[in-house]
């Protein structure tokens, strides 16, 4: 059914047909939806998308593999890191070209402090969502200090362009490690603890948030969530550990999943409080990459003109939405034949959509709040 039909069987019928967007604050970016009520409680929430579409696939077509570097860090404005592995993944994985320890563990410091500012950002804005604006100031204060610090290991604070096709840019600059500590040590678990008392365990987030946009661990797969979104539906799978990259295999941590914490298994406050309990281990992660840092190179020797032999590769993160993937297909020459990729918002859009029908107006905002969605990742 197309949008003119759904308008005029709204029209023809007892329901409103409300605009939510495209520049609605709680839409997390330019993002339309079309909600059919009756009333207060709403029939059906349809994402209209395409508002930020850029052609970010098909630009890649035209741009040579190290050109296309920057261009992924716009794909998740809040966690560009993991764009930037993603990419640079699926190239060496056509090259052939292994990456020095090194810069493995240099990749994995920057993806986990991206994750960390990722998630601060997404329980922060849940929270005010629904009312609360103090607890996001105390997510963008902590964000702040890890903004600084990736700016001095590769000059950006939002967009990184830090990866390279065989390793990274730049070691890390002097006092930086000191630096990640000292954040560490005051993070987790003072700050996770501080936070928790502030708004986890507020009565009116957890009014808001229990039992809301429930979602089985069965409907999750079916709908093809990923990340947070799944596990929070009591699916125990991440790529870290279930399809292991990069330096991964070397350090230990804990897959959180949802377990009805306040209220059902896989409901808007599971989703909530996997992405609170990931910061702790994404802080674990770190400890042991400090410790563990090997010497080395950080860069292995790829060839100056960066030309994949014909073929095809996928190559995939966890990134803080989920499974990020680029799929790359290589004609032999110095641009991709083809670039498609995965994200873990585009299919959170189908989760909202499905279980947008029965709930209150208000409710939402809660659950769009508790997919932690960006538009850049629906629309590239």
């Amino acid at each position: 059914m197309n949008l003119q039909d759904i308008i005029v069987e709204a029209e023809g019928g007892q329901q409103m047909l409300l605009n939510m967007g495209p520049q609605h604050p709680s839409t997390h970016g330019v993002i339309r939806f079309l909600v059919k009520a009756d009333g207060e409680v709403i029939s059906e929430a349809i994402p209209v998308v395409g508002y930020l579409h850029r052609g970010i696939e098909k630009i890649a077509e035209s741009m040579p593999y190290a050109g296309f570097i920057p261009f992924t860090d716009r794909v998740d404005y809040l966690a560009a890191m993991f764009c930037n592995h993603a990419f640079v993944t699926a190239v060496e994985k056509l090259l052939g070209l292994e990456v020095p320890r090194r810069a493995e563990y240099l990749r994995v410091i920057a993806d986990e402090m991206n994750r960390i500012a990722s998630h601060l950002i997404a329980v922060g804005s849940m929270a005010m969502d629904i009312g609360a604006y103090t607890p996001f100031l105390h997510g963008i204060r902590e964000r702040e200090i890890i903004n600084d610090l990736t700016e001095m290991l590769c000059g950006g604070r939002l967009t990184y362009n830090y990866m390279r096709i065989g390793g990274v840019s730049r070691d890390l600059p002097d006092g930086f490690l000191k630096r990640l500590k000292g954040f560490l040590d005051r993070f987790d678990p003072g700050f996770i603890n501080e936070f928790n008392r502030l708004i986890g365990g507020n009565e009116i987030l957890v009014r808001r948030c229990a039992h809301v946009a429930t979602i089985g661990a069965d409907e999750a797969m079916d709908m093809g969530l990923a990340g947070p979104n799944l596990r929070a539906s009591g699916v125990s799978w991440d790529l870290r550990r279930d399809m292991p990259y990069s330096c991964y295999p070397d350090l230990e941590f804990d897959v959180p999943v949802g377990r009805g914490f306040r209220g059902s298994l896989g409901d808007s406050y599971d989703r909530f409080m996997v992405r609170i309990l990931e910061m702790s281990q994404s802080a674990r992660l770190l400890r042991q990459a400090i410790e563990k840092l090997p010497d080395g190179d950080i860069q292995a020797k790829a060839p100056r003109k960066i030309k994949p032999p014909a073929g095809e590769s996928y190559g995939a993160v966890e990134s803080a939405r989920g499974e990020l993937g680029f799929y790359l297909v290589s004609d032999g020459g110095e641009t991709p034949l083809r670039l498609k990729i995965r994200t873990g918002s585009f299919s959170a859009m189908w989760a909202i959509h499905r279980k947008s029908a029965g709930c209150m107006l208000a409710d939402l905002v809660v659950l769009l709040a508790s997919a932690d969605i960006v538009a850049p990742e629906i629309d590239r």
